[in-house]
């Protein structure tokens, strides 16, 4: 009996062992100093595998949150951050009991003033101010304390004519501050309207996490507003939402990547590419401020020659072709897209996403550009090379919110004074019961309306199909180019015939009714420009095409910065007018 006591003792004994080896694989335990453990996927990593990675997870791929020191030396050239108003001091207007200590307590912990820091630094050699929010300080709350630094931060950008680039992590509003931490949203909101009636370029780059009344504020009123990867932001919280709405939330809900689909913010950017997308932007904002002073003459002289070295596209001894086959050469697959026109004509073409309400439309892509030196905005609509990307892009179809975006990058650049290219590709606008829905007609129009007055030099330039106003929503410009076999309708030759004729069969012969060629088309003055084509555009000759465009849209340029900014839109309504 003894020994048969004494054999379960000992097998109680290996059963917990095991259970205890169990417990350790399920809960990993960092140790300290040499060790990290990763907050998305629980693996213990070598702290400076992750400190060489960006303090990015080497095994998943998730994000640490980094603190105010440690991003300041990610993205600030070494030694050049100099702190601003670091005496301002913290009150308690609702006399919330032991705030001071908690904030006193914080203080001495983190060894920051308060949940943000905002200073002056160079980024790569360009001076910015740059402010960081840190979670650690009561989740990166927004307290008066923080409301008054970013004013500040703007208020004295603006006057020295300044950048802002702002890191944003926080859990909103300060509950121990009450109504005045509320008030911080107007007020932060109302210095940023400032800063940019100023011309100036402000840059919000969203971390985990972003939420409440920050997300409601400062967070979100960016000339270009982008995210790290995976992080969490929203107005309110997700399980805030789940409860309220009693729904299981969509998978990714309120993560960077869901909101770039959903068209409300620019862009996700990895970490380790942080610091070099923030100069390129800074340093084409600060080009743009700087490049082109409209209506002064004497700044010709400084513009870059573009010079085509090959010259010009030769269309000699080519068969005269009919208007039903352009008709068919302008939808060919083969034609180079809009995205092939960008990077052929222009460098460092960086795009951004989104009408900031709805969605992100496939079907238009737009962004900021350099062209000879100079930066540009470039919008087009796109189709795609198969079956899955053309449904993508919807065939080139743009819905609403494609129209606002265009619209969104076309103010953008009114704003910094950049020239404006726009490539027309598209059968015709989105029709259906969700475009509708969103107000397609009106989004349309709202662009004819808007881009009327834009105060700064515009281009089109038709490259395949032109239909309808889902064309002209993207062509209402100073010039307007087409390329030998794009053609520019009222609608399709099938509608057209369809309509007029009740035979949708007659659509070659609708064709020829329609004058839709560049060469009809610039015989009744509706285009300035044809754009030759040694044979049918593809991407085996897009290279010297492009090089005729660029030489083109060097004269362009260089005849519109000699206008005043007037000028430009009492000509270009008076285009219009005369048709």
């Amino acid at each position: 009996m003894a020994k048969l006591k004494h054999m379960f003792k000992k097998t109680a004994v290996l059963f917990r062992d095991r259970e205890d080896r169990n417990q350790e694989k399920k809960e990993p335990s960092a140790p300290e100093g040499l060790w990290l453990k990763c907050p998305k996927c629980g693996e213990v990593v070598y702290r400076d595998d992750v400190k060489a990675h960006g303090y990015v997870c080497p095994k998943c791929e998730g994000y640490f949150r980094i603190g105010t020191r440690t991003r300041i030396r990610m993205v600030a050239d070494t030694g050049t951050f100099q702190e601003w108003f670091t005496d301002l001091e913290t009150e308690n207007p609702l006399e919330y009991p032991g705030y001071e200590e908690r904030i006193a307590d914080l203080q001495e912990k983190t060894k920051l003033h308060e949940a943000v820091t905002v200073g002056k630094c160079m980024v790569n050699g360009l001076e910015t101010v740059l402010g960081v929010c840190d979670a650690r300080f009561l989740m990166g709350s927004m307290g008066y304390v923080v409301g008054e630094k970013i004013t500040r931060a703007f208020e004295r950008a603006t006057e020295e004519k300044l950048p802002v680039v702002l890191f944003t992590s926080s859990g909103g509003a300060r509950m121990q501050e009450g109504i005045v931490s509320l008030m911080q949203m107007a007020k932060t909101s109302a210095a940023i309207r400032k800063h940019s009636e100023a011309g100036l370029f402000y840059l919000p780059v969203l971390t985990d996490p972003t939420t409440g009344g920050v997300t409601a504020s400062f967070a979100m009123l960016g000339d270009v507003i982008l995210a790290e990867p995976g992080a969490l932001i929203g107005f309110a919280g997700p399980r805030v939402i789940a409860q309220t709405i009693g729904q299981k939330l969509p998978e990714g809900f309120q993560r960077a990547e869901f909101l770039v689909e959903k068209g409300i913010i620019d862009g996700v950017v990895k970490r380790q590419e942080l610091k070099e997308t923030v100069w390129k932007l800074l340093n084409i904002h600060q080009d743009a401020l700087q490049y082109i002073h409209y209506g002064d003459t004497q700044n010709v002289e400084n513009l870059p020659e573009i010079r085509n070295s090959r010259g010009k596209a030769a269309g000699c001894d080519k068969k005269e072709l009919t208007a039903w086959e352009r008709v068919e050469i302008s939808r060919s697959k083969e034609r180079p897209t809009t995205l092939s026109y960008v990077q052929q004509v222009f460098d460092d073409f960086l795009e951004l996403h989104g009408d900031r309400s709805f969605r992100d439309d496939g079907a238009v892509i737009g962004g900021i550009a350099m062209f000879g030196g100079q930066p540009v905005t470039v919008i087009g609509q796109q189709k795609g090379k198969n079956v899955k990307e053309n449904i993508y892009r919807n065939f080139g179809m743009a819905s609403p919110e494609g129209y606002r975006k265009a619209l969104r990058l076309m103010k953008q650049a009114e704003k910094f004074g950049r020239p404006v290219v726009t490539f027309v590709d598209t059968p015709g606008a989105a029709c259906g019961i969700e475009a509708e829905e969103r107000g397609q007609g009106e989004a349309i129009a709202r662009n004819l309306l808007e881009m009327s007055g834009i105060q700064t030099p515009m281009v089109s330039i038709l490259i395949g199909e032109g239909g309808s106003g889902g064309a002209l929503g993207l062509a209402v410009t100073d010039e307007v180019w087409m390329m030998e076999n794009a053609t520019y309708s009222i609608l399709s030759p099938e509608g057209f015939a369809s309509i007029l004729w009740k035979d949708g069969k007659r659509a070659k012969e609708a064709s020829e009714v329609m004058k839709i060629t560049a060469k009809d088309l610039k015989k009744l003055q509706i285009i300035e420009k044809v754009i030759r084509e040694p044979e049918p555009a593809n991407e085996e000759n897009l290279p010297e095409i492009a090089e005729e465009i660029r030489e083109d849209l060097d004269g362009f340029l260089r005849k519109s910065c000699q206008k005043t900014r007037e000028q430009i839109v009492e000509e270009r309504y008076e285009r219009f007018r005369r048709m």
